[in-house]
């Protein structure tokens, strides 16, 4: 290369980066931002070396509390909250199953139920799907909204015969697992809890609590499909009734809900909250099958409506008219995403019977909701002999990413909408102490999480500044103490961080691992003759 050609080089780098890493004999290199580089743009000299990625288990087991099931805040500050119901079984994972289990509330206190005498109609559960948000937590599968329009002539308005036109509109729900023929419908059950959910205990926050059931409230077969109404008057299109995007379980044990509730009318059981949610204690929804799909809903949209009638006296004249109560299910009342698993005999319990600290594990399995997670650690030998690279030759790191492909054998349903995201953390080491959880420095500085290759199917971990700090030797205060940078294990995750509507993220462990519905196995680091393994991938500059 000649001197003008070396230095046009040199002025072009410098343009892009803001750097002085050609010219100053002790160059030091600044955070260069990992965007420039993505989809393998970065110019330069790339290395890769070996690393050892593993599998780690979190015993099927996860925060799911109402504190974790937040996908994020709304613009205007509130919770969007996502929990998961079905069962799905497959041969790799084996068998996940979720329930949902939630306590709820009067809407007020010592509730007079209007007038005397008051008695059950019905009693009904309204599922709602999560909003569709920003960060893709729920979204229908293709075009099938199918719209239904009819006319009812006698339909009551006030008491009165009115003909009215009913529009219905129909959407899939997202599902994760079978999709079609029998695997449509699952039948959702309601049932009494006779446990105490107390929020204040530690054990009550996690996926793999079981809790005692009382009575079944009533069952019902979802078929896959959420529905929103629209009537409105013949007359004058005036709207009479509208029900949002939903499913509407009936519940049959009406006796339950008059003798629990309407009968308790004065008495100490409905005098406050915290004597009803000691009494009633909650309701647990759960499905019968294992087999069939995962779908996500919104628990702050979960509706519980009782409609009863009551005895009213207007001069002298009884009537019974009918109105409803509306269980508070949202707000302040404990909630819990309860997991099951069964994975006996499968590939993931076989993996997770024999991890490889030392040399890594063939397969890594990652599912979220409290399944497995991979570890990827860089030996401390590679940072030396980057150090070693960056002191002799003066070099300046461009681009560091761990790349990680997806197995060949990965489990692949093309009619289930796959969504897969990642979180990925620097760890003191094992078991994960979830007091020193960080997100990496990456983040931190705005360089971004990972990219993936669709074509090649792989995904590239941004850790340039990760790296950077440990070939370079800056510090770190922990404890108040300054100390070098120290080389973490890195631990990946399904599910995603937290936003809220502007895109700022809630917090290192505000994520959306407790209801990631995704599973996915990636290629690790055993086989030294794979050229898929998993490696760190350095591109740097050097001053020649």
């Amino acid at each position: 290369m000649t001197h003008t050609l070396k230095r046009t080089f040199a002025m072009l780098l410098l343009a892009i980066f803001g750097s002085t890493i050609l010219y100053n004999c002790e160059p030091d290199p600044d955070s260069l931002g990992e965007q420039l580089f993505n989809n393998d743009a970065a110019q330069g000299n790339e290395i890769s070396y070996d690393v050892i990625a593993y599998n780690y288990n979190n015993n099927d087991s996860i925060r799911s509390d109402a504190a974790r099931l937040i996908s994020g805040l709304n613009e205007s500050g509130g919770a969007l909250t996502v929990g998961v119901l079905g069962a799905f079984t497959e041969s790799q994972f084996g068998m996940q199953r979720a329930s949902y289990l939630t306590q709820l509330r009067m809407p007020v206190d010592n509730f007079d139920f209007n007038g005397a005498n008051p008695k059950v109609d019905s009693v009904v559960l309204v599922v709602r799907p999560p909003a569709n948000t920003t960060s893709n937590t729920y979204y229908f599968e293709g075009d099938s909204l199918k719209t239904n329009t009819y006319t009812k002539t006698d339909f009551p308005v006030d008491g009165v015969a009115t003909e009215v036109s009913i529009e219905k509109k129909t959407y899939p729900v997202r599902k994760y697992g079978k999709i079609g023929g029998g695997s449509k419908s699952m039948k959702i059950n309601v049932h009494e809890i006779t446990t105490f959910l107390d929020s204040n205990d530690d054990s009550f926050k996690r996926s793999n609590k079981t809790v005692s059931t009382g009575e079944l409230l009533g069952s019902g077969v979802f078929d896959g499909n959420v529905s929103s109404i629209s009537i409105t008057k013949k007359s004058d299109n005036s709207v009479v009734f509208t029900g949002n995007l939903g499913y509407r379980l009936k519940l049959s044990n009406t006796d339950f809900f008059q003798t629990h509730i309407l009968d308790k009318k004065g008495k100490p059981e409905l005098q406050d909250a915290s004597n009803f949610i000691r009494y009633f204690k909650g309701i647990r929804i759960s499905v019968d099958e294992t087999d069939k799909y995962l779908y996500q809903f919104s628990p702050n949209d979960l509706q519980l409506i009782m409609y009863y009638k009551y005895d009213k006296v207007d001069n002298g004249t009884t009537t019974r008219p009918q109105t409803n109560l509306v269980f508070n299910v949202g707000g302040l009342n404990a909630h819990i995403g309860q997991y099951e698993y069964n994975r006996g005999g499968t590939p993931s319990a076989s993996a997770l019977a024999s991890i490889n600290t030392t040399d890594g594990d063939a397969k890594l399995y990652v599912q979220g909701m409290g399944g497995p997670s991979a570890i990827v650690k860089i030996p401390d030998a590679t940072i030396a002999a980057l150090r070693d690279i960056y002191n002799k030759d003066k070099a300046g790191i461009l681009s560091a990413k761990i790349r990680v492909y997806v197995d060949p054998a990965s489990w692949k349903n093309t009619n289930s909408t796959e969504d897969r995201r990642f979180t990925i953390n620097p760890i003191t080491g094992t078991p994960v102490d979830f007091s020193k959880l960080a997100f990496t420095s990456d983040l931190s500085a705005g360089l971004g999480l990972y990219n993936y290759n669709t074509d090649k199917m792989y995904y590239d971990f941004i850790v340039t500044k990760t790296v950077k700090d440990l070939v370079e030797g800056k510090t770190e205060t922990v404890n108040g103490v300054v100390q070098p940078v120290t080389n973490k294990p890195l631990w990946i995750n399904a599910g995603t961080f937290a936003a809220n509507a502007t895109g700022n993220l809630l917090g290192v462990r505000n994520t959306t691992r407790a209801f990631d519905m995704n599973r996915v196995i990636l290629t690790g680091s055993s086989d030294k003759t794979n050229a898929n393994r998993v490696q760190l991938k350095v591109t740097y500059a050097t001053k020649k």
